[in-house]
């Protein structure tokens, strides 16, 4: 099979090429696992995170890729929940112990023994891939293959994050950063609260663009000042200072909910801006979003299929795996960007 894997940790600016196609056995199914004939990949940040070293794989080389949407091409011993030719997907969440005390209170997304999809076991970019059954979610018909694997990340760690908010129906929301996820928060947004009007804080002019398309009632830059106080923000940038700017933009008692598994490297100086009277005084909150649960994906693929929520897609070969990762770090962004395999 045909598969991009990563073989050292290197940043952008040094490797602008980071992952090697290559040819690679077609894994084999153990017990209670289904082989999947990969079929589309999303394509997240988080994939930077991987490659430039602030969440590494344990072992090198590996098969990056966590939003993954296949059809099931023989089971291993066991293995009975999926028929072959199901069409089924695969998100962040690889295997979680369930077993400890967080995963019997429903937070396996906390669990110490957690392993996630293209870091900690192989993932998507590549044809084939394998998985437990139980770690597997069937896609719901009214999407495409490649409108889906956004979904598996991007929208159901936007799901999460919302929840996160507290917020209720009526209440202004804000954005900061637009790309996969913010967008598809913004339609859940509509869908589920739609007297709450959503405030966009973007860095790019085509960023704030889009939003205004989708229904932002205001766009602004990270350092704007929102024309009133929100309710909550979710921050869904790689880096340290739309934080500080979203929690100036909270109203007392506020929330900002930071969906973001790492943050890049900040100049020094910059953390040195949080200001406490204006940031963090009158009970303002700041809350992180950790992982997904098996619960957070299946929620969000039956809401989404109800509203519908189909994401904005851009679409690439596997071998342009690199091209779409360096667009993404370059911020040049409009939606998701999904990886096919044929």
């Amino acid at each position: 099979m045909r598969a991009m894997i990563l073989n050292k940790i290197s940043l952008f600016s040094e490797n602008r090429a980071p992952l090697e196609l290559v040819d690679l056995p077609i894994p084999e199914p153990g017990a209670g696992e289904i082989l999947i004939r990969v079929s589309a990949c999303g394509v997240c940040h988080t994939e930077l995170d991987e490659i430039e070293g602030r969440t590494p794989p344990p072992r090198l080389p590996v098969i990056l890729g966590h939003q993954v949407v296949g059809r099931v091409d023989r089971n291993g011993p066991g293995a009975e929940r999926f028929a072959p030719g199901d069409r089924v997907g695969v998100a962040w969440i690889y295997h979680a112990d369930q077993t400890c005390r967080l995963c019997r209170e429903d937070r396996e997304n906390l669990c110490p023994n957690f392993q996630a999809t293209g870091r900690d076991a192989p993932g998507g970019y590549a044809e084939y891939m394998t998985v437990h059954q139980d770690f597997a979610y069937p896609i719901p018909k009214v999407f495409s293959d490649f409108e889906a694997a956004p979904l598996l990340c991007a929208g159901a760690i936007g799901y999460r994050s919302l929840k996160l908010t507290g917020l209720k129906d009526g209440d202004p929301l804000g954005l900061a950063g637009f790309g996969a996820s913010a967008h598809l928060v913004l339609k859940l947004a509509q869908a589920r609260y739609p007297r709450s009007p959503v405030y966009v804080f973007a860095r790019s002019e085509a960023e704030k663009e889009f939003a205004l398309g989708l229904g932002a009632v205001w766009v602004g830059g990270h350092e704007a000042e929102s024309p009133l106080k929100l309710r909550a923000i979710i921050d869904t940038t790689p880096v340290w200072t739309p934080v500080v700017e979203a929690l100036g933009n909270l109203e007392p008692g506020g929330r900002l909910v930071i969906n973001s598994i790492r943050k890049e490297d900040a100049d020094k100086n910059e953390l040195l801006k949080l200001d406490y009277p204006s940031h963090l005084w009158l009970e303002k909150e700041i809350k992180s979003v950790a992982n997904v649960t098996r619960a957070d994906v299946s929620e969000f693929l039956e809401l989404a299929a109800q509203i519908p929520i189909k994401p904005e897609v851009e679409v690439y070969g596997l071998e342009e795996a690199n091209q779409a990762l360096l667009e993404l770090k370059e911020r040049k962004i409009r939606g998701a960007k999904v990886l096919k395999m044929e």
